[in-house]
């Protein structure tokens, strides 16, 4: 069984998301809702799925939460609040949803690379810490000496970096998200999602052997213990569809044993984000 710890919907009609100006991307702009992300996945053994939000709206968080409620697949939404506001704890907890598993914010498209580390948003971490929830990392390699900070500075709070930290695959880059990241991987609270590499890759020509170092790096640095699969749909279906995402993740993984590849397709998701140990819409 498989937990996708990482998917999201897109409904222009509701909500304007900023992706880049790109014609695959204009041509896929339509709703991408809670039936076809079920009707993508029917064909392979997804059990549970975590849906993380893609904008800095309450309104947002409140959409995807109510998908929750209905849809049993959804055993989790990371959504969002505003870290630096005072009254962030009675934020989260005027959620009141069991389907909040975690809190995100699109670090990497704040103009100070240190945005992390400012005083408002420590306290609005802290408050995320302490309602029990987990804290998505969207940051790239200009974020990293901030996550770093931070998350040493609250060990009480559960970290996921999104995407690997966004490696420059496209450009075979390796520093210094590599130092960076081995920096990360220290700390026990710190984990990360094998997530949206192939969108980093160039879209068109990408390979697998284009994703190998970065993948055997995270292995090595976290281990398969702290590492967990995320399709990143509907973003990753303007490269590839997702059946050769799985298909490219069970490649990449290949060199693992069976109790390594459950931990990474399974296992660290359900421990991170909270979940049912069976997720509810396959127990008899």
């Amino acid at each position: 069984m498989v937990v996708d710890a990482h998917f999201h919907l897109w409904d222009i009609w509701r909500h304007d998301y900023p992706h880049p100006d790109d014609a695959r991307v204009e041509s896929s702009r339509h709703v991408f809702g809670p039936m076809e992300f079920t009707a993508v996945t029917a064909p392979y053994r997804i059990e549970a799925a975590v849906l993380v939000q893609e904008l800095a709206s309450a309104e947002e968080t409140r959409y995807l939460l109510a998908h929750a409620v209905t849809n049993p697949m959804i055993a989790g939404v990371v959504g969002w609040v505003d870290l630096t506001a005072p009254d962030v704890a009675e934020q989260l907890a005027a959620l009141n949803c069991t389907a909040l598993t975690g809190i995100r914010h699109p670090v990497c498209d704040e103009p100070d690379p240190r945005w992390l580390l400012r005083d408002d948003v420590m306290c609005g971490l802290r408050a995320v810490g302490a309602a029990g929830l987990a804290y998505d990392l969207h940051i790239s390699e200009r974020e990293m000496p901030a996550a770093i900070e931070a998350a040493a500075t609250l060990p009480e709070t559960r970290f996921v970096i999104d995407h690997l930290a966004l490696p420059r695959i496209g450009e075979r880059a390796r520093d210094p998200w590599a130092a960076h990241f081995d920096s990360l991987a220290t700390l026990p609270n710190v984990t990360a999602k094998l997530s949206g590499l192939i969108t980093q890759a160039n879209w068109t020509s990408w390979t697998v052997a284009d994703l190998v170092p970065y993948t055997q790096h995270a292995l090595e640095a976290f281990g398969p213990d702290r590492l967990m699969f995320g399709s990143d749909w509907p973003i990753s279906a303007l490269a590839t569809p997702y059946e050769q995402v799985l298909e490219t993740t069970d490649a990449l993984l290949s060199g693992l044993n069976h109790a390594e590849r459950t931990a990474v397709m399974d296992t660290t998701a359900r421990r991170v984000y909270c979940l049912p140990a069976r997720h509810a819409a396959h127990t008899e």
